[in-house]
């Protein structure tokens, strides 16, 4: 993909996949500008790739005179930004303002401002438990908190925007992403690197409910990949994809892998009451990604374990260190 002479807008662009979409769309040739107010992102995450073509702004989303500027002469929008499915438990009005209502905003000030392409990256979450697997796009939506309700409406809105306007818009839904600067810590934290972490620091694994739920995890630079190529492409214009491994595995099996991953097969494993809100099964169908854009992800869960286990070595930071800041039940608490 060449992107020379390109510019995009990326909200949440210091985030976790946002900095990594970010880097893809820089080794593209694009010009990026990257708008995270730093609540959730880092500003390390993306140092590294920092240029006179690739700027960070550290804004809200929801300034909106700050946005309409930032938004002049864009090629196109990736809207990331979010606020988290634990936030959401002990923040469900601030949650719905950032990823609803910001969202509507953004829309209309992409679109009266000419802006050519709108791509909404929402979430698996906005299916619920899978009533059937694996979840095509047409699988019903029965979102389980706050975060996948307010991430299921600005689907609608950017659906709407569409059909209501003919503007060219695009609605990603990533499932389960991990791999480098994956968030542990805080409301944030996600199971995989809180696994890594706690295994190698000598913690037992904490696992919420029985472990039988399942998940479909995508290692981040297929997610960014796939967000990358879907939003940009002809054929997906109007649409809402998948972006998944088409793998399920249950968090039990997922906490022996991180065993084999990290040597040691002793770690220990406890378990704790069910998180709130929790889905209890997702596995995507990539089908139809698969037929619009051709794709298919690259790296497998165990090498992509073994790659964030690489990343984290190579930190300069202990386990223990990083997990000052963990906090096991995330959701009872703001962070």
């Amino acid at each position: 993909m060449n992107l020379q002479g390109k510019k995009y807008l990326v909200t949440g662009g210091a985030g976790f996949i946002g900095s990594e979409l970010c880097r893809q769309l820089q080794a593209a040739g694009a010009a990026v500008h990257i708008v995270d107010n730093l609540a959730n992102g880092k500003r390390e995450n993306v140092a590294d790739i920092l240029t006179p073509t690739c700027q960070l702004h550290t804004t809200d989303i929801r300034d909106l005179d700050q946005m309409k500027a930032l938004l002049d002469g864009c090629d196109g929008l990736f809207h990331l930004a979010c606020l988290g499915v634990r936030h959401s438990i002990h923040s469900p009005m601030e949650n719905h303002d950032v990823n609803a209502t910001a969202t509507l905003n953004l829309l209309r000030l992409a679109h009266e401002g000419g802006v050519p392409r709108f791509v909404y990256v929402s979430s698996s979450e906005v299916y619920g438990t899978a009533q059937s697997v694996p979840q095509p796009e047409a699988h019903p939506t029965y979102p389980m908190t706050v975060y996948g309700s307010a991430k299921l409406a600005g689907e609608c809105y950017t659906r709407a925007f569409h059909r209501t306007y003919g503007y060219a818009t695009v609605v990603i839904r990533p499932f389960n992403s991990y791999g480098p600067r994956s968030h542990h810590e805080g409301d944030s934290g996600e199971v995989i690197p809180k696994f890594l972490l706690r295994t190698l620091a000598g913690k037992p694994m904490v696992i919420f409910g029985d472990g039988s739920q399942t998940r479909d995890f995508t290692f981040v630079s297929d997610t960014a990949r796939g967000i990358l190529e879907a939003g940009l492409a002809d054929t997906t214009i109007g649409e809402t994809v998948n972006i998944g491994s088409g793998f399920e595995i249950t968090i039990q099996a997922l906490a022996e892998e991180v065993r084999e991953v990290t040597g040691r097969t002793d770690a220990e494993i406890i378990h704790e009451e069910d998180r709130p809100g929790d889905v209890l099964r997702l596995y995507a169908d990539t089908t139809k990604a698969q037929g619009l854009i051709g794709f298919a992800p690259r790296v497998s869960l165990r090498e992509g374990l073994s790659q964030l286990l690489a990343w984290y070595q190579s930190q300069g930071h202990s386990a223990e260190e990083l997990l000052q800041n963990e906090i096991v039940k995330n959701w009872e608490v703001k962070a």
